[in-house]
């Protein structure tokens, strides 16, 4: 009840307000700006209409509140831009924030995260990227070990064979130790008909942990010798 009530009352202020904007805001904060360590909001304008790119889409629906501030249903957060002392978007408060506050700066121009790097197909810098994030904090949910397994196998869908095998390689560098990655890197490369590396990597899954039920299915499906 209270959200509808809610979203009734953003309606009624959007009636009543304009859905352009002036020269100096769009100027001030279109750009891009930091979500969490791996993604970001891109705000920009067409015929003087906001435009927001957000998780692969590029024109995220919104309601406008005021000349500030836009409420995204798709994350059910109101967006307020700021513009001192420096450009950021900060969340309304809300109950289910917990008393945190959340906000987004602004990112310097050309700057891009380690997935923006990935999908450009600049391996070196999304590597150096998802490394960067690792070093700042390992607990980081973006370089999530699962997280960035579930996204190679994702783009393995689409067919995105070289990204997706670029982000396995990233991955078995972050956790050398785990004989999922090479397992899943091994998935890879037989995806890319790349018999070779295949072998490798389900061997090196198989070093690491030798129960590996994957691997060891692949290898004896395809009467590979683990020993060899």
């Amino acid at each position: 009840m209270k959200q509808t009530l809610f979203l009734l009352s953003i309606l009624i202020l959007v009636s009543c307000s304009n859905p352009t904007h002036s020269a100096e805001f769009m100027e001030a904060v279109q750009g891009n700006y930091l979500f969490n360590s791996d993604e970001s909001i891109g705000i920009s304008f067409k015929e003087n209409r906001l435009q927001i790119r957000w998780r692969g889409k590029t024109n995220v629906d919104y309601l406008k509140v005021n000349d500030s501030t836009y409420y995204i249903q798709e994350m059910d957060e109101r967006l307020i831009f700021k513009r001192q002392p420096t450009v950021y978007i900060q969340l309304a408060p809300k109950k289910a924030h917990k008393g945190k506050e959340y906000r987004f700066e602004k990112m310097e121009v050309g700057t891009k995260t380690p997935h923006e790097h990935l999908l450009n197909n600049d391996f070196d810098k999304a590597l150096a990227g998802y490394l960067a994030i690792q070093q700042k904090d390992s607990l980081d949910n973006t370089i999530d070990e699962w997280t960035l397994n579930k996204l190679a196998y994702k783009m393995v869908r689409k067919h995105r064979l070289k990204q997706a095998i670029a982000l396995f390689k990233i991955n078995t560098q972050l956790y050398p130790q785990s004989s999922n990655v090479f397992d899943s890197l091994g998935d890879g490369y037989w995806q890319l008909k790349d018999t070779a590396q295949a072998i490798k990597n389900y061997k090196k899954a198989l070093a690491i942990n030798p129960e590996n039920r994957s691997a060891r299915r692949f290898m004896k499906h395809h009467k590979f010798n683990s020993m060899q």
